[in-house]
C-alpha cells in the first residue's frame, strides 16, 4: 500500500509541474572550468547561481528542479541576505512520500525547508579545491551528498555539486602524479627541482590549506616522534594550546571570509612570536592548526617557564594585531592559552600531554580568557 502511494505521489508532482509556468533566473554555471592545478581555488571550478526568496512556492522550486536537472539544490533568500541551502535530494525525498504533495505544494519553501534542513558546508571561494574535497568527504555519511555553498563575496553565494568537487581533485590528482613522474623519468631534469617538487608536494600534504602552518596530521605525527626521541634523551617537552576567543561569534558578525583572513592574521602571528621568542634554540619547534580556530605549539627540550613565557609573547602578539571585534568584552581578537610540560615516560603518552594542556586551556577561558595557564598535574 505503501508503494501505492509513493508511486501516486511522484505521478501527482509530475502532472502539476508540467502544468505550470514558471520563469527561473539564469542558474547555468558561471564558469567552464579550465585546467586545474595544486593552487586551483573553488573561484575556478562551475558554480550554480540560482537563488529564491523563502516566500517561493514549493511547486515552483518542483518545476525549477524538472527542468534543470543538473541543479543540485537551491540557496534560500529573505529580503535578498542569506537564509539557507536546500538541496535537490532533500526536497524531492520530502515531496515524494505520502500525501507530500498535498502538505506542501502550495505552501513557501521556508516551511519545507525549515523541516528538511540540515547542516551547510559554507566554504570561501579562494579555497583550494584540495582543502575543499578533504571537507566535504569529512561530513557525516548523510551529508556526503549535500551541495557546497561558496561564499564568493560578500552576500554573493552559489552552488558547487560535490561531484564537481571529486573531478577536479581527480584532475588535480592526475596532473600533480604525471608531474611527478615527469620529473623523475625526465633525465634532464636537475636535483634541485626534483626537491623542489617534491617538498611542495611534502608541504602540501603536511600544511594547513587556509593558513599555511603544519595540520592536524603533521602535528600528531611530530608529536609522536618527538615524545619517543625525548624519552631516550630523558629531556623535557611542552606543548601549548591555544584558542582564538569568541571565534564564533566573529564569524556570525563578519562572515565567513573575514573569519579566514582573522585566521591567516592570528597563524602569522603566532608563527613571528615563536620564532621572536626561541630564536635559533629550538629548531625542532612546530607550529599547527589543530582544528577549526585552534593552533598548537610543539617545543622540544622547553621547560615550563619557557613555554609560559613562548606562551605570553603570542597572546601579546595576536593581541597587538588590532583585529576588531565588537562582540569580544575586549573589542578585540584575543587568545586563550593552555601550557603543559613533561618528561616523557613509557608508562604515559603524548595524548596525556594534550589533555593537560587542554585542561589548562579551559581553565584560561574559565577565568576570563585573554590569559596564559599552565598545567602542573603533568610534570
Amino acid at each position: 500500500m505503501s508503494d501505492i502511494c509513493f508511486v501516486a505521489s511522484v505521478l501527482f508532482i509530475w502532472v502539476w509541474i508540467v502544468s505550470f509556468k514558471f520563469s527561473p533566473p539564469p542558474i547555468w554555471p558561471e564558469k567552464i572550468p579550465e585546467t586545474l592545478s595544486l593552487e586551483s581555488t573553488l573561484q575556478d571550478l562551475s558554480v550554480f547561481n540560482f537563488q529564491v526568496e523563502s516566500s517561493y512556492l514549493n511547486k515552483d522550486v518542483a518545476r525549477l528542479f524538472r527542468d534543470y536537472p543538473l541543479l543540485p539544490g537551491v540557496i534560500l533568500t529573505e529580503k535578498g541576505k542569506f537564509l539557507g541551502m536546500l538541496s535537490r535530494r532533500r526536497f524531492m525525498e520530502h515531496m515524494s512520500r505520502p500525501y507530500g504533495v498535498d502538505i506542501f505544494s502550495c505552501r513557501s519553501i521556508l516551511t519545507l525547508y525549515n523541516i528538511a534542513k540540515a547542516d551547510i558546508l559554507i566554504l570561501p571561494g579562494v579555497a583550494l579545491i584540495v582543502m575543499a574535497a578533504q571537507r566535504a568527504v569529512q561530513r557525516l555519511p548523510e551529508q556526503l551528498y549535500e551541495p557546497i555553498v561558496v561564499e564568493l563575496e560578500p552576500q554573493a553565494y552559489r552552488l558547487l555539486d560535490v561531484h564537481q568537487v571529486l573531478l577536479a581533485l581527480s584532475q588535480i590528482h592526475q596532473k600533480a602524479t604525471w608531474y611527478i613522474s615527469e620529473l623523475y623519468y625526465n633525465l634532464s631534469v636537475t636535483k634541485s627541482e626534483l626537491e623542489a617538487a617534491n617538498s611542495k608536494l611534502y608541504r602540501l600534504a603536511n600544511s594547513d590549506g587556509l593558513t599555511q602552518v603544519a595540520n592536524r596530521r603533521r602535528f600528531n605525527e611530530y608529536l609522536e616522534q618527538e615524545w619517543q626521541i625525548l624519552e631516550q634523551e630523558k629531556r623535557e617537552l611542552s606543548l601549548i594550546l591555544c584558542d582564538i576567543d569568541f571565534f564564533k561569534k566573529y564569524n556570525d558578525t563578519y562572515g565567513h571570509q573575514a573569519g579566514d583572513a582573522c585566521l591567516q592574521q592570528v597563524a602569522t602571528a603566532i608563527v613571528e612570536a615563536v620564532n621572536y621568542s626561541t630564536g635559533d634554540v629550538l629548531e625542532e619547534k612546530l607550529v599547527a592548526r589543530y582544528g577549526g580556530e585552534e593552533f598548537t605549539i610543539i617545543l622540544p627540550h622547553t621547560t615550563p617557564e619557557t613555554a609560559v613565557d613562548i606562551a605570553e609573547q603570542i597572546r601579546v602578539g595576536v593581541k597587538n594585531l588590532k583585529i576588531e571585534h565588537l562582540q569580544s568584552p575586549l573589542g578585540c581578537v584575543t587568545l586563550s592559552l593552555g601550557v603543559a610540560s613533561t618528561f616523557p615516560q613509557p608508562e604515559t603518552s603524548h595524548e596525556n600531554l594534550i589533555a593537560a594542556a587542554d585542561h589548562a586551556l579551559y581553565q584560561a577561558k574559565d577565568k576570563g580568557r585573554d590569559r596564559v595557564i599552565l598545567d602542573f598535574r603533568f610534570y
